[in-house]
């Protein structure tokens, strides 16, 4: 999509993801992989450049997907001394759930828009020896103990009751996501615009 921006020489195309960044808004949107996350450390090394002082919104609406991908995002928003706010609109899944949930300086939801917390998961057929598939089953419980302590901190909660939280699939809709602390607030559209 494009966005037409009056210039002093008449009107530009410019794409609207372009706008968007210079309003210091970035989306994680759709599967979180390797390309979403050198993306999103791209755009955040572009705005800590242009200004490291003004907050950098973050607007998630991902299915989650690859844990170290996500580990990348989450170390990144850990680590800026720039504020990032981040803002659930529509689905936070998995991964997605808990770069929100990471957010120091503010974490958001639409009234509509939902979490979803799960325990890590093998996204392939394992093959292999009896020592090779217990090597991977141990690392997928390191992984799953380093998700709960994130989770632990970032919500208040113990490591247990985290573990208890993500046997299964747990949904949590605007308001359940405020009362578990993933989120601090339930805001509306313009919230995002004025931001």
């Amino acid at each position: 999509m494009q966005s037409i921006l009056k210039s002093s020489h008449g009107f530009d195309l410019v794409p609207i993801e372009s706008k968007l960044l210079s309003n210091r808004k970035i989306f994680i949107e759709g599967m979180i992989n390797s390309e979403t996350a050198c993306e999103f450390l791209r755009q955040i090394m572009f705005l800590v450049s242009e200004d490291a002082e003004k907050p950098i919104n973050v607007l998630v609406n991902s299915q989650g997907g690859e844990i170290n991908a996500g580990f990348l995002i989450y170390d990144i928003i850990q680590s800026c001394k720039t504020p990032i706010r981040l803002f659930c609109v529509g689905q936070a899944y998995s991964m997605a759930a808990i770069i929100v949930a990471c957010g120091q300086h503010g974490r958001y939801i639409l009234p509509h828009s939902e979490l979803l917390l799960h325990e890590p998961l093998i996204e392939s057929q394992i093959n292999g020896s009896n020592s090779s598939i217990q090597a991977v089953a141990k690392s997928l419980m390191k992984t799953k103990s380093k998700l709960n302590a994130i989770l632990s901190k970032h919500t208040g909660h113990s490591e247990d009751k985290i573990e208890a939280m993500t046997i299964g699939n747990h949904f949590f809709n605007a308001e359940e996501s405020v009362a578990f602390g993933l989120v601090d607030k339930i805001i509306d559209f313009s919230e995002i615009m004025e931001g």
